[in-house]
């Protein structure tokens, strides 16, 4: 490297649209970017769950510096008061993005490693003046070492899903289990994917928006003509109350209390039943090879033939692990961050507006931004990665008056733990509850009486 430091580029990691804002803000500040992504096109992640809606509108999921580099090529946003899917959402606005920035854009480019050229993470001479070394591997083979005056770590948590195990640990033999378990929500729109939850009973593990939409799609399949027998088992390691459910007519992201209501109707409407307060410990198999699930406390569920697991996604630190990161012992979020979205504490809306400062870290030059930088917490939009990447490239450039000048609106109350709506018909707004009272075992069939609960969620997933 004979480069003078400022001189060389900012490394992006991950071609998602938290990452191709920030080499959109980086362009406009005359900043070379350049974005690594590990998966084959931009968005890739987002691609994966692209039958999937967002109760995000589309105004409420672009990037005003990226719209300013696509204006000059004819892009147009499409309707701000329409709900994008995910696929939508890579096609329509994150491939024209990555379009735009072209070569500053690599696909295929996994980076395996970060740390200071000629520094490893225990070392102090000279540390800030040395520039970033990133370690990139390539799908055709190659290997790369390339380097970089900062990093912006975008890459999400979509790769790192939780576990069963309700201890955080995956539990004893899930891993034996893998032909039955799956991680994500199913695309039923696929045959192959259709027939395999079709008129079978489904046990979905989680709390959060995705387990909503998984119980919401599975209902639909049981009302359809080729899913008779559908059946689904929702487990909750808490109680049930209205705020299950989330914020309903509260939410001021209609879309967000309309998942809650979709898989309330699920239950109402008996294609659901759910087991409270149930730890998972292990997967056993029956005769047949079907899973069985086991609680902590010894309580076992009757078998069932797939499993889908949505109990949130963590951070992948292992190729930062010569970086000096501060994070929260929790939720491994930055330290200054994570008492502000503590989902004990607080809920999409209630978190304050926050950019360069609260994500700092030891390493200068180093940052985590987006849905990693809020580590296991699942209280993150959109929006707010974007005023983060503002936040944190005005800092790269020195204007820190401009980096310091936070200002977020975000919409209040309801549920934050996934991903979000399928496309089915828009539910009506209800009204939703507060905190879950103890675990118990409730049969479902009959109403929660959500409706006599105070109306605004507060919990998170």
């Amino acid at each position: 490297m004979s480069a003078p430091i400022t001189e060389l580029p900012v490394v992006v990691i991950g071609a998602g649209p938290v990452g191709l804002a920030a080499a959109a803000h980086l362009v406009g500040r005359g900043i070379r970017p350049l974005v690594l992504e590990a998966g084959p096109a931009a968005g890739a992640a987002v691609r994966e769950w692209s039958h999937v809606r967002l109760f995000s509108t589309w105004g409420e999921v672009t990037d005003p510096a990226a719209e300013k580099l696509l204006a000059p090529t004819g892009w147009a946003r499409p309707d701000p008061a329409t709900y994008p899917s995910g696929g939508d959402w890579a096609d329509l606005y994150l491939q024209p993005l990555a379009d735009v920035l072209g070569d500053r854009v690599r696909t295929g480019a996994r980076v395996t490693g970060v740390s200071r050229a000629g520094r490893d993470r225990v070392v102090d001479a000279g540390r800030e003046s040395r520039p970033f070394v990133v370690h990139v591997e390539y799908t055709d083979g190659r290997r790369e070492r390339l380097f970089a005056r900062g990093v912006i770590d975008a890459s999400g948590t979509w790769s790192t899903p939780g576990p069963a195990g309700g201890n955080g640990l995956p539990a004893l033999g899930e891993s034996a289990a893998a032909d039955r378990i799956g991680y994500r929500v199913p695309d039923l729109r696929d045959p192959a994917v259709r027939a395999r939850y079709a008129g079978r009973r489904t046990a979905v593990i989680g709390s959060g928006a995705s387990a909503f939409t998984a119980l919401a799609a599975l209902a639909d399949l049981a009302r359809s003509e080729d899913g008779t027998g559908t059946k689904a088992v929702w487990i909750l390691r808490r109680g049930l109350s209205g705020a299950t459910f989330g914020g309903g007519a509260a939410d001021r992201l209609p879309a967000r209390g309309a998942l809650g209501l979709a898989a309330k109707a699920a239950v109402d409407e008996g294609h659901a039943d759910a087991v409270t307060g149930f730890s998972t410990e292990a997967v056993e198999r029956d005769a047949d090879g079907r899973p069985v699930l086991v609680a902590d406390d010894g309580r076992r569920l009757d078998p069932v033939d797939e499993v889908i697991v949505l109990t949130g996604f963590r951070p992948d630190l292992s190729f930062l692990s010569e970086i000096r990161l501060g994070l929260d012992e929790r939720l491994q979020a930055p330290l200054a961050l994570a008492p502000l979205i503590d989902p004990n504490q607080h809920s999409c809306g209630t978190v304050p507006p926050h950019g360069h400062r609260e994500l700092a870290h030891p390493e200068q030059g180093v940052h985590l931004v987006g849905m990693k930088s809020y580590g296991r917490a699942p209280t993150f939009l959109a929006m707010t990665g974007y005023e983060q990447v503002r936040s944190v490239v005005a800092a790269l450039a020195g204007d820190i008056e401009s980096a310091d000048r936070v200002d977020l609106t975000l919409p209040a109350t309801g549920v934050c733990g996934g991903a979000g709506l399928f496309d089915a018909p828009d539910a009506d707004p209800a009204e939703g509850g507060c905190c879950a009272p103890a675990p118990q075992l409730i049969p479902f069939g009959a109403p929660t009486r959500a409706e006599e609960a105070p109306a605004g969620g507060c919990c998170g997933a």
